[in-house]
């Protein structure tokens, strides 16, 4: 069901696909497993999230910005922030669902699937904007050629990791390793348990 070279296929498509036109709807291959075409839906719907919310933390990070601007800005990384972690949940929910009943005594692996979806998701941003960064104009030699060494790293890295996501699934789909679903329980937007928010009401 968990394949990583279908994810960061559909990770790299979309980043390209919403940088020439954010509101451009990404079309998904179309997969005969339906809970593989389910999980490839919600990687694309967590990827929005963190693509969005990459692009706020750069605004937030404007040193013309004003305080109103960093204000609003800071609301909607929150926003993306908790979609981004409501998301990673809905795909390991889903996982846990697709590898049926796990042995508690097999040793417990502490990353879910969808945290490594969620980091994958991430290296494919650091990839675009990097390759941006080793081809800009009006950027010097030396810049560039720092930004063609992190492109190497950076490929690297996802590489590796998206092995690790498929040797974690054959693991957890062979009987010798689980996992459990991890929730983010974040208390920031929560009007119940952050101090700021329930004093104001």
């Amino acid at each position: 069901m968990l394949k990583s070279s279908l994810i960061t296929a559909m990770h790299d498509r979309a980043t390209d696909v919403w940088h020439r036109n954010p509101c451009e709807t990404l079309h998904l291959v179309v997969l005969k497993d339906q809970s593989q075409q389910d999980l490839l839906e919600l990687a694309s719907v967590q990827h929005r999230a963190n693509f969005d919310l990459w692009h706020q933390e750069d605004e937030a990070r404007d040193p013309e910005a004003s305080s109103e601007v960093i204000a609003t800005v800071k609301h909607a990384i929150d926003r993306h922030n908790q979609r981004r972690n409501d998301l990673v949940e809905q795909m390991d929910l889903l996982l846990l669902a697709s590898a049926g009943q796990q042995n508690p005594s097999l040793p417990l692996h502490s990353e879910t699937p969808g945290l490594i979806v969620d980091r994958l998701s991430i290296l494919a941003l650091k990839l675009y904007h990097t390759a941006e960064e080793s081809h800009r104009h009006n950027a010097t030699e030396e810049h560039r050629t720092r930004n063609l060494a992190r492109l190497e790293l950076i490929r690297q890295q996802r590489a590796d990791l998206a092995c690790c996501l498929d040797e974690l699934w054959r693991e957890i789909m062979a009987g010798t390793r689980r996992f459990k679903l991890y929730r983010q329980l974040k208390m920031y937007n929560d009007p119940d348990l952050n101090p700021v928010l329930y004093r104001s009401s």
